[in-house]
């Protein structure tokens, strides 16, 4: 009876019988439907839109200087690589207009299985953006890490009853899929009402066709125009990502068209804190977008709309009657400038009067995991075995590896860093079972000359990799790693020159997004030190763990090769 009285109020004020709660008077409505901007009053009753026209009220918010839009939203993107607690993310991703995100909780899940997901819902629940959630569909990503969980279709099915969950996260594992494993096809099955994420860099032809039938409906991976043009063709979604180290919405905007753009949605999928603070979020993207000569509404719609419509959320992402009064009062359109956002029918931001950041850890409880079988630096030691050595090749702005050949150079007969030739020694030290396990293998492209990175940020099972110019201080990064906690750390000459603690799953801070975003910076700036040339130094070494891109990377089990989908030895000769 409640949702019937509510109905009778919405029907009598948009017709003018009875006062709306709040007027967005004379604003210009960004109409996601037609495309058009048009200068109308927004009547607001309780949380929904009641009429877009004429109205008056007791409560008029003066918009004539603003546009009215529909609040943005996310339809990719992983919380934990921001490094903040959910309650600090929204408050910082609200000040730039996002209302709602959908999140992949995969990576606090390889390190915590089902209580990690649990923690993300429960301390992101309330909060003035809406945060929805894809129950992870790789976890462990595949067979060929040691993550902290494993996942099986019955592990998730009490999670597809929670109402905020709208389906399952980006299959990764794509040969899976192809091949026909139990386990793998058992997680589509048994997504029946929600959408099926994609996950699929460089599939094309039949195997595309294969995946795509399996009934998933979409892929951020997209970094060829032609790729991109395949999957739109095949019924994909294409979600169109800039996040702060994978960087493809200048190469594909010139695919989307009044003909597809429907089907085309804007995401961010990593986004780290300094970009979040210095550069923003969707807003970011929507600038890019009209920068590249996108039209407005155009670059609007798919961050509102066709996300909205995508995910099967019926009641937002457009300024109309019946829907919820999630929207943004925009005081520029080029660039995106918000004033203020209504949630719901209520204000819960204003430029001109910022509200503080709610930084509570919001039930965090014991999330840590750091759990190293003890080893010294002897651990880290190559012995030479004869032949070139496979090296993995970083490409730049991409998460992309190149697969290299290069003779080793050798001390005393064992392999060592070569920074001479920007040959650096990578380790990835298992962190969540104890079983000792160490992956060694060396990369092209960081740049240092002394020194070494170490981070508990490793994409997926996030198991602790480092980076170095020689052997003592990449033990000595991987042990300051291992005493926060979890967290990322710089070192020279034994001396910990910077570190972030990471307390939550060793993936996030429960501090505010200034104080991360500072940290990160100073990280950023001891790599820099230490000769990196790189932008994101720590973004790159985090993705080098993760053997579902190709096409070269290395786990605690050892190198993968990520086109055969199987390990391959450093000695090119065994």
């Amino acid at each position: 009876m409640k949702r019937v009285e509510q109905l009778k109020r919405v029907i009598r004020v948009a017709r003018g019988e009875t006062a709306p709660d709040l007027v967005l008077k004379g604003g210009r409505v960004v109409n996601v439907f037609s495309g058009e901007i048009l200068r109308a009053d927004v009547a607001i009753a309780g949380d929904r839109i009641a009429g877009i026209g004429r109205y008056n009220g007791p409560r008029v918010i003066d918009s004539r200087d603003c546009f009215i839009s529909p609040g943005f939203m996310d339809g990719h993107m992983h919380l934990e690589s921001t490094l903040l607690a959910p309650a600090a993310l929204a408050g910082a991703v609200l000040a730039r207009g996002t209302t709602a995100i959908m999140a992949d909780p995969h990576e606090i899940a390889n390190i915590m299985g089902v209580a990690g997901i649990r923690y993300l819902l429960e301390s992101s629940q309330g909060l003035p953006v809406d945060i929805y959630f894809l129950l992870p569909s790789c976890v462990p990503a595949t067979d060929l890490e040691t993550a902290g969980a494993s996942l099986s279709a019955s592990d998730l099915a009490p999670l597809r009853r929670v109402k905020r969950v709208l389906g399952l996260a980006e299959m990764m594992n794509y040969p899976g899929v192809l091949y026909g494993s139990e386990p793998v096809l058992e997680k589509l099955a048994a997504e029946t009402c929600g959408v099926r994420d994609g996950h699929a860099p460089f599939l094309t032809g039949r195997d595309l066709n294969a995946y795509i039938a399996a009934g998933i409906g979409s892929d951020h991976e997209c970094t060829r125009l032609a790729e991109a043009r395949e999957k739109l063709r095949l019924g994909m979604h294409l979600m169109i990502r800039e996040g702060t180290q994978a960087k493809n919405l200048k190469t594909l905007l010139p695919l989307v068209n009044a003909r597809n753009g429907r089907r085309c949605l804007l995401v961010t999928d990593d986004l780290h804190p300094h970009d979040l603070l210095e550069r923003g979020h969707l807003d970011h993207l929507l600038d890019m977008a009209m920068a590249g000569g996108m039209a407005p509404v155009e670059a609007i719609r798919m961050v509102t709309l066709n996300t909205a419509e995508y995910f099967g959320l019926r009641d937002v992402g457009a300024v109309a009657p019946g829907y919820r009064a999630d929207l943004l009062l925009l005081s520029s359109l080029k660039p995106v400038r918000v004033r203020s956002v209504i949630k719901g029918g209520k204000k819960v931001f204003d430029a001109e009067t910022p509200v503080s950041e709610d930084t509570r850890p919001r039930g965090c409880g014991p999330a840590g995991a750091m759990h190293i079988r003890p080893f010294g630096p002897e651990a880290l030691a190559v012995p030479e075995a004869g032949g070139r050595i496979r090296v993995i090749g970083l490409i730049p702005d991409q998460i992309l590896t190149r697969q290299l050949f290069c003779e080793p150079t050798l001390r005393k007969g064992v392999v060592t860093s070569d920074v001479s030739r920007d040959i650096l020694k990578l380790a990835v030290v298992e962190r969540h079972r104890g079983t000792g396990r160490i992956g060694i293998g060396f990369v092209q492209g960081f740049g240092l000359k002394e020194g070494a990175l170490a981070s508990s940020v490793a994409h997926d099972s996030h198991n602790i990799i480092a980076v170095g110019g020689n052997d003592d201080d990449l033990y000595g990064a991987i042990k300051a790693v291992e005493a926060m906690q979890g967290g990322l750390a710089a070192v020279c000459k034994g001396k910990v020159v910077a570190g972030l603690p990471l307390p939550i799953a060793g993936l996030m801070s429960d501090r505010p997004l200034a104080e991360v975003a500072a940290g990160w910076k100073a990280l950023r700036r001891a790599a820099a030190e230490l000769g990196s040339p790189l932008a994101e130094p720590f973004m790159a070494l985090s993705f080098l763990a993760l053997p579902v891109i190709p096409e070269l990377k290395l786990t605690d089990r050892g190198l993968v090769d990520v086109g055969r989908f199987c390990p391959v030895p450093l000695f090119v000769g065994e």
